[in-house]
């Protein structure tokens, strides 16, 4: 959940990150061969919310790229013609059934997808919809976490194939006021001061980031551009000119996000 333009998009803050921090980020190992092309899906909950660095790196490395902009009508696709589902972030709680019927028929889409065991990617909004969907709750954070943070990879990522080229340590953006407890099975793959359960993953090929590594500087200025109301106060708060000049960090969550893509066509191949 992002803040509802303050109540949604879910994220938290602290003192401004240290831009040094993406320094020690470990160059992606290079990987043997290139996945054939897959369809990669997308769902979009809000105008300003789209995938990002991801419709970059699917164009750039030939895979088709679908979406599905529940915002404004689009009916639910057809489950089989989807090979990756990438679920994207949002301004509203996953709970909101009232305002946002199209949550129904998205939680059924994305049960579906898991079933079929084929990979999914859920970002901020999305990783708490796969939480939901697995049985996991969601609720209120005890701290809003908004800007650029460091986060702390678990050994356990280390050593996961999906995971194995991030490095212990890395600054990402966060908009969150809602976090996840780990639905049954899951493993915990990262942490903040602010939010504990950062990231997770089940099945091997079903992954949950509560951070952002697809925004680019574009995407950045149109979430600031989205709130219409002040941001809350808090200790993981940044304020807009903080967010704003947190760009230089976006190559290296890119050349993360990469890698993982990478791996996760891989597997959807």
């Amino acid at each position: 959940m992002r803040l509802a333009r303050i109540s949604s998009k879910g994220c938290a803050l602290r003192p401004r990150a240290s831009p040094h921090l993406n320094s020690r980020i470990a160059t992606p190992l290079p990987l043997r061969w290139n996945p054939p092309p897959v369809n990669i899906h997308y769902l979009q909950h809000a105008l300003g919310e789209g995938p990002g660095e991801i419709a970059n790196w699917a164009a750039a490395n030939d895979h088709t790229l679908t979406g599905t902009h529940w915002y404004r009508g689009d009916p639910s696709p057809d489950p089989a013609a989807i090979d990756f589902l990438a679920i994207m972030g949002g301004g509203m709680n996953i709970y909101e059934h009232r305002n946002h019927p199209w949550l129904v028929p998205e939680k059924r889409l994305i049960a579906e997808i898991i079933r079929q065991k084929k990979p999914v990617l859920g970002v901020c909004l999305g990783a708490q919809l796969i939480a939901d969907v697995m049985g996991g709750r969601v609720y209120q954070s005890p701290e809003y976490e908004i800007g650029w943070f460091p986060i702390l990879m678990r050994e356990k990522a280390r050593q996961h194939p999906l995971f194995s080229h991030f490095p212990e340590q890395f600054t990402a953006l966060h908009w969150h006021g809602d976090t996840f407890d780990l639905p049954p099975g899951a493993t915990l793959l990262a942490s903040t001061a602010a939010c504990p359960h950062q990231a997770f993953i089940c099945q091997q090929n079903v992954v949950g980031l509560q951070f952002h590594i697809e925004v680019r500087p574009e995407d950045v200025r149109l979430f600031v551009q989205g709130e219409t109301s002040p941001l809350p106060e808090g200790k993981y708060v940044q304020s807009f000119e903080e967010i704003l000049a947190g760009d230089p960090h976006c190559p290296a969550v890119h050349r993360l996000l990469a890698a993982l893509l990478r791996a996760m066509t891989s597997a959807a191949a």
